[in-house]
C-alpha cells in the first residue's frame, strides 16, 4: 500500500469515540465558562456597542480594509460617492434587499447596478471581466478580529464577496459581537446553523510565493466596510447578549 492507502486504512480501523449527550453538555459549559470569564474581566466601558465599533474598526484597518463610520441616513450617499471616485462602472448589488435598493437610488448615472439574476454559466465571462465591485450586507460582525459574518442567498451569493476586485459591505453597529464565541451563542449557530456562512476579515491576501504578501490573489484586492451606527450604542452588553 502507498502512504495514502495506509492512512485511510488506519482511519477505517479506528474505533469511533462515543461521547454522551451529558459529556457534550459539560464540554459546552466549560467553553462558555472560559469565554464568559474572559469577557467579565473587561471593564463595562469596553463592552458597549461603541467600544465594539472601535475594536471592529481597528481590526479591519489593521487588515488593510477601509472603514467608514456612518449613519443609516448617510451611508448610501457616502458609498455611492466613494464608488464614483474610485471609477467603478458596474456594481453587483441585490435590488431585493432594502440596503441594495437604497444604494441603487443613490448611485450616479455613471455606475450601472447589476443584479445576480443569471446562472453562473450564462454570464461567467462578464461577471469576472466587467464587474468592478460587489455589495453585501453582513448579518453581524466579530469585533475582536474585524470579521464580517455573511449569509449568502440567491440575490447575494458568495460570488458577490469573492469575485469582484472590490468588496463593499455594510454592517450594523448593534449587530457586533465581542468574539466568535459570543456570535455563535447569541445567533444560536449550534441549533440554527445557516447552510452557508462566509467570514470576511479583510481583503484577499496570500504570501505563498516567496513569502511576499500579495493582495487579490484569491478574492477582492480591496474591502470597504461601512459601520452603521445609531442611538443607544453606549448600552453595556451582558455576556452572550446580541448587540
Amino acid at each position: 500500500m502507498n502512504a495514502r492507502e495506509r492512512m485511510l486504512a488506519r482511519l477505517r480501523c479506528a474505533a469511533p469515540t462515543m461521547v454522551s449527550p451529558e459529556e457534550i453538555d459539560r464540554i459546552d459549559e466549560r467553553i462558555d465558562s472560559h469565554y464568559d470569564g474572559r469577557r467579565d474581566m473587561l471593564p463595562a466601558a469596553a463592552r458597549t456597542t461603541s467600544a465594539l465599533v472601535d475594536a471592529m474598526q481597528a481590526a479591519l484597518t489593521a487588515s488593510h480594509a477601509e472603514v467608514f463610520r456612518t449613519t443609516a441616513q448617510a451611508w448610501p450617499t457616502l458609498i455611492a460617492q466613494r464608488l464614483e471616485q474610485a471609477n467603478v462602472e458596474r456594481l453587483l448589488v441585490d435590488p431585493s434587499s432594502k440596503e441594495g435598493a437604497a444604494l441603487r437610488r443613490a448611485l450616479p448615472s455613471s455606475i450601472e447596478p447589476r443584479a445576480y439574476d443569471q446562472t453562473i454559466e450564462a454570464w461567467k465571462s462578464e461577471l469576472f471581466e466587467t464587474i468592478d465591485a460587489g455589495f453585501t450586507v453582513a448579518r453581524s460582525g466579530i469585533a475582536s478580529t474585524g470579521t464580517l459574518v455573511l449569509v449568502p442567498d440567491a440575490g447575494s451569493p458568495r460570488t458577490a464577496s469573492l469575485v469582484p476586485p472590490l468588496h463593499v459591505a455594510v454592517v450594523y453597529a448593534n449587530s457586533l459581537h465581542a468574539d466568535l464565541h459570543a456570535a455563535m451563542r447569541a445567533e444560536r449557530w449550534a441549533s440554527n446553523m445557516p447552510t452557508n456562512l462566509v467570514l470576511v476579515s479583510g481583503p484577499s491576501k496570500t504570501s505563498d510565493i516567496q513569502q511576499t504578501l500579495a493582495y487579490g490573489a484569491h478574492g477582492p484586492r480591496e474591502l470597504w466596510v461601512a459601520i452603521v451606527e445609531g442611538e443607544g450604542d453606549a448600552k453595556p452588553l451582558a455576556n452572550g447578549e446580541q448587540a
